[in-house]
């Protein structure tokens, strides 16, 4: 596929000042193209990146589907939790390089490898509550992280937790949210943990979940742990007053489930990017998301879910801008977010949402990683 400028790209959102005041810089200051050569796998870090990069990480590619089970000759495909027919029928070009499952340590590394080669710093690891310890640590979502931190080569890549209290996973009261720090300390102390301030980042998916005493708690075990205390950023929102230090997204959605119906990636950024502001009491770390089409999803021959919006046009140039966007924010409002200079994209491997980095039998070469590490690195 033919690579354009960043200049073509940045056209495509000049409803958003934002992102022309990138745009009508010299040209000597404008990204270079994306390059078509080389793999994804062989390209090393070098520039002192512009921006800390973390991606969310989402393991439905472990354990197996319970979805279909007189099916024997879906069966006999060991399917992971979150494969679905509908995946495999209309959308197998998302498959990963490695396959639909991501369940070994040779496939951990080589993704942290990956990550690290292209201007990731970080995975924000989607971590799920449970009043039963034992249901926690079976849950075949959180084999990525147990992954991760057995991997040899993790030195090169940090990590975080995204604590996904979504339906489902909701914590009922403060003495669960306090359990649950107590399980956390093992990440929270670990070396490769991302710290904003000094203070281990654990990142809240539904703040309206969250319990002011809960809150309390979990900094009170992190500095009887002998940690200074924990940054807790709410997703979408996040009173200071509640116990919230940050704020941030996963990711925002327009059109969720208004009917199947094409958009364009463009309007997909812009809505990130009217939703980047935060303050010095609470400062925000912009996210953005790399793509959305959640088709595979829906309906009998995927999870159920209703049909929405998708936004098939997504390219690297676009992906290129949108993060150059970001960069720009923190540039020009550095007293509203991290000095850190964090950004979140969803995701790394939302394959099913359509929200992914890794390189998939669509992009065997990696395009949409060169695209983060030629943003990022450039001088």
């Amino acid at each position: 596929m033919p690579m354009h400028t960043l200049m073509t790209t940045l056209k495509l959102f000049a409803a958003c000042p934002l992102v022309l005041a990138v745009a009508t810089g010299s040209r000597a200051e404008q990204p270079p193209a994306v390059p078509q050569g080389g793999t994804a796998v062989t390209t090393r870090q070098a520039a002192k990146p512009r921006a800390t990069v973390g991606a969310y990480y989402f393991d439905g590619w472990a354990g197996t589907s319970e979805r279909w089970k007189d099916d024997a000759t879906w069966a006999a495909r060991n399917p992971p939790t979150h494969l679905t027919k509908r995946m495999l029928d209309e959308f197998a070009d998302r498959e990963p390089i490695w396959g639909w499952r991501d369940d070994s340590l040779t496939v951990m590394e080589r993704q942290i490898d990956l990550a690290a080669d292209h201007g990731i710093a970080f995975f924000a690891i989607c971590w799920y509550w449970n009043a039963d310890p034992q249901k926690v640590a079976q849950d075949p979502k959180h084999t990525g992280l147990q992954l991760f931190l057995k991997a040899k080569n993790n030195r090169r890549l940090k990590f975080c937790l995204l604590v996904a209290n979504h339906a489902g996973f909701l914590f009922r009261n403060a003495d669960e949210w306090e359990k649950a720090a107590e399980g956390w300390l093992p990440y929270l102390k670990h070396p490769q943990h991302v710290t904003v301030g000094g203070k281990p980042l654990v990142i809240i998916f539904n703040p309206g979940n969250g319990d002011q005493d809960g809150f309390a708690r979990v900094q009170d075990i992190a500095r009887k742990a002998g940690l200074p205390g924990v940054a807790i950023a709410g997703c979408g929102s996040g009173d200071a007053k509640r116990g919230f230090t940050h704020t941030t997204h996963y990711n925002i959605v327009p059109g969720y489930a208004s009917g199947s119906e094409p958009h364009k990636f463009a309007e997909l950024v812009q809505a990130h990017q009217r939703a980047w502001r935060g303050t010095r009491e609470v400062p925000y770390m912009p996210t953005l998301s790399v793509g959305w089409d959640k088709r595979p999803w829906e309906g009998d021959r995927g999870l159920g879910q209703k049909p929405g919006w998708y936004f098939p046009d997504r390219t690297p140039d676009q992906l290129a801008g949108g993060l150059e966007s970001a960069i720009a924010w923190m540039d020009q409002h550095p007293e509203q977010t991290t000095a850190e200079r964090i950004v979140l994209l969803y995701a790394w491997n939302e394959f099913g949402e359509g929200g992914y980095l890794a390189p998939t039998k669509g992009d065997p070469e990696g395009a949409y990683l060169k695209a983060v590490k030629h943003v990022v690195e450039r001088k």
